[in-house]
């Protein structure tokens, strides 16, 4: 790290929360807590006062809520903000809201106070602040992708009832404003099933799973245990479940299951591509998004020796956090690299289908 310290503002409407993060924060040699603010106006003429690097906001706070004040901040100057949030399907809704809108991440509020003392909550605090510091470089990638043009299926579509194609998809910080990115841009007739695992806890996966099934012409969902697979439909494996796969006769099965976390994930990508890769369905595309660390590697090793899967990898300069397309591109079982937009128009130029 630089020698200059990261300049952080915290926002929350309680005492004790703020304390609490503060606390947790100047443990780091590199990292300053510069100020504090107690509701979203406070807020926006402390951030223009102090030009902090990087914003713990809360999601709901009286006089200006967070998603109110994270739209203000991010007319107002470049911070990398991360909401803090409590475990409610409001909170989770809104939460996604503001990733959508340009927060980098965020954490999640224990329900238990104390539970916010834990060595793992330090460490993912701590973690989050410094990566958010870091890609402030990045926050307008997504205003650089191209928007949505009208999508045509080839002369003859293959009807969205014939699963001809699976597209293993495995995405972690950044993620939902690239899935809001990419998802849009496939037609309601894509002769494919879409599985996800976008890192998250339980109940932010389901109001994820929400709101694209708002904006997109597939139908995205939460996964459940024991449905099938099928075309036009994305599924996004739920917070705190592996999803995996069994067949029955000729149709594939979701399988929840929970097995032990793998890296301190779960869901994990690697156990997902893993398991579809037993399943042995050819015509299988593997995708590696945004994200820290390496997860979605082995598994897509698996995908590419047992199914023959071909394979695209987010590129650096639109990834938030390059890790987990670094770790798949330098370990070779990646087949093409290009940016954030140009991955639906790989996909399907693989499939036959073009816009």
């Amino acid at each position: 790290m630089n020698e200059e310290k990261i300049r952080v503002l915290i926002v929350d409407d309680s005492a004790l929360m703020r304390r609490i993060l503060q606390n947790i924060l100047v443990q780091d040699p590199d990292i300053e807590v510069i100020g504090i603010a107690k509701d979203g106006i406070e807020a926006l003429k402390r951030a223009k006062d102090l030009n902090p690097d990087v914003i713990t906001l809360d999601v709901e706070m009286p006089l200006m809520d967070g998603i109110s004040c994270l739209e203000n901040l991010l007319k107002q100057g470049s911070y990398g903000i991360i909401m803090v949030s409590s475990i409610t399907k409001e909170r989770a809704n809104a939460t996604i809201r503001a990733l959508e809108l340009g927060a980098f991440d965020f954490v999640t509020k224990a329900d238990n106070i104390f539970d916010m003392s834990s060595i793992e909550k330090h460490k993912e605090i701590i973690e989050k602040v410094k990566l958010a510091y870091r890609s402030l470089k990045k926050t307008n990638i997504f205003n650089k992708v191209k928007r949505k043009q009208s999508i045509e299926s080839v002369e003859s579509p293959v009807l969205s009832s014939d699963l001809k194609y699976i597209v293993a998809l495995g995405i972690s910080t950044g993620g939902p404003r690239a899935l809001s990115e990419i998802l849009t841009e496939f037609p309601a007739d894509l002769p494919a099933a879409i599985v996800i695992v976008q890192h998250m806890p339980p109940g932010f996966t389901a109001s994820l799973a929400a709101r694209l099934n708002e904006t997109c012409r597939l139908n995205v969902k939460e996964a459940e245990d024991m449905e099938e697979l099928k075309a036009g439909y994305a599924y996004i494996a739920p917070g705190d479940y592996h999803l995996t796969f069994t067949n029955e006769g000729d149709r594939i099965l979701i399988k929840l299951t929970k097995t032990p976390p793998v890296g301190g994930l779960r869901p994990n990508a690697d156990i997902m591509m893993a398991s579809l890769s037993e399943t042995n369905f050819k015509n299988i595309i593997g995708v590696i998004m945004t994200g820290m660390g390496s997860d979605g590697t082995k598994g897509l090793t698996e995908l590419k020796e047992k199914n023959n899967a071909y394979v695209i990898a987010q590129d650096e300069d639109t990834s938030i956090v390059f890790g987990m397309p670094r770790a798949a591109i330098e370990k070779g079982v990646v087949d093409k690299t290009v940016p954030l937009h140009d991955i639906p128009t790989c996909i399907m130029s693989f499939m036959g289908v073009r816009r």
